[in-house]
């Protein structure tokens, strides 16, 4: 099932970073920097290589990427004077990580065709090596995002899932999206990659009387009544951790 899961969900990854798009084809850098996609997959396969967890992350940052301004890059961009960064929004503050693997593919790729390839086709290059490297999906990547100039720390907030929401309230925010409750359990296939924050589950495992104890008891292993906030556990047991 959990294949099965992760399957899905990188079809809706795929599904939600080119719907919105125009234009788009898999060859579009063919002619103007033909060894982007190689230097791409060279420098993330360096990083996960590093830190196996990275491939999750930087599936997670495409997906936060996607769900504001759609895939813009604009979760890329600095605190200015003149920009309001997504990077310290609740959702995102010191949870979303990667933006420095991208940074290092984007300089490798810079070195071959400065001024060609958007950061956000990056994004979505690097989510895609993330998932083969750790033994996942592949797919072909629509190419010719262009990256934007502004961010929205609000749409951050108002707009990406949280961890402790309803059922009702993640449906109705998949759902502006243009996203059925069939797409949004297939994006939640993401969730047999990587690790998750005991603050996240904290609650369901002490709290919660719809859960198997079993469980509930190798959780509380690493996530403490009081304390332990930033410890990770495996978001599914019988895959990639």
């Amino acid at each position: 099932m959990a294949v099965k899961a992760a399957t899905a969900f990188f079809f809706m990854l795929f599904f939600l970073s080119t719907a919105c798009q125009a234009k788009l084809s898999s060859t579009f850098y063919d002619k103007s920097c033909p060894n982007a996609q190689r230097t791409i997959r060279t420098a993330i396969g360096t990083a996960i290589a590093r830190e196996r967890r990275m491939a999750a992350s930087l599936i997670r940052l495409h997906f936060h990427d996607c769900f504001v301004q759609g895939c813009d890059a604009s979760i890329l961009l600095d605190e200015t004077s003149s920009i309001q960064s997504e990077k310290t929004a609740p959702p995102n503050d010191n949870s979303v990580r990667g933006y420095e693997v991208i940074d290092k593919a984007k300089a490798e790729v810079e070195k071959i065709c400065p001024g060609v390839v958007s950061c956000a086709d990056i994004i979505a290059v690097a989510a895609r090596d993330a998932s083969a490297y750790v033994g996942g999906p592949s797919w072909a990547v629509k190419l010719g995002r262009r990256d934007s100039k502004t961010a929205s720390p609000t749409l951050a907030i108002t707009e990406l899932p949280a961890f402790f929401e309803s059922l009702d309230s993640l449906l109705s925010r998949f759902q502006k999206k243009g996203l059925s409750a069939r797409d949004m359990v297939a994006l939640s296939g993401s969730h047999t990659l990587g690790q998750a924050q005991c603050f996240t589950f904290r609650d369901r495992i002490y709290n919660d009387s719809n859960i198997d104890a079993g469980f509930a008891s190798t959780r509380k292993r690493r996530c403490p009544r009081v304390g332990g906030q930033a410890n990770l556990a495996a978001l599914d047991l019988c895959a990639y951790a």
